[in-house]
């Protein structure tokens, strides 16, 4: 099926099977591999893009769903080969570890401080609650994105 729809301010109208996930065309059809997949399930939260404004898990939104909406992926975030000011906040912090989970991480935290410049912890750690991560135990990541926040006012 013919899909029209945008992707980190790019338009695209792309054939694509309709029982395509969005992280089949991300990562297949346009090749933005930065999106990971974890589970399928929805459950860790590593293949996180913002989806019209919300985070969402890219595993859980078939094709057709994504006609006429606007995607930002982990591709999006820094401008011209820079970082963008969470990413550089997450390696202070030593909020990357293995990397896994990052790119949905960051996405989580970018649809945040999209709506919220200025969150609270709790805050914070309720937008990335849906995100797992083995390796940091949270409060790195926490640092970081209250350290962009800060950084942004």
């Amino acid at each position: 099926m013919k899909i029209a729809f945008k992707v980190n301010g790019r338009s695209y109208n792309e054939e694509i099977d309709p029982a395509f996930r969005l992280i089949d065309v991300l990562r297949e059809k346009l090749g933005l591999t930065g999106t990971k997949e974890g589970c399928g399930e929805g459950e860790c939260g590593s293949c996180t893009v913002i989806f019209d404004g919300a985070a969402v898990c890219s595993c859980l939104v078939l094709a057709p769903q994504i006609a006429g909406k606007e995607i930002y992926t982990v591709e999006s975030l820094g401008e011209d080969g820079q970082l963008d000011l969470l990413q550089k906040a997450f390696i202070r912090n030593g909020a990357v570890q293995c990397g896994y989970c990052t790119p949905g991480m960051l996405m989580s935290a970018k649809a945040l401080l999209m709506k919220n410049p200025n969150p609270t912890e709790l805050e914070i750690r309720t937008a990335i609650s849906g995100n797992l991560c083995r390796c940091t135990g949270y409060n790195q990541i926490v640092k970081a994105v209250r350290e962009t926040a800060d950084y942004s006012e």
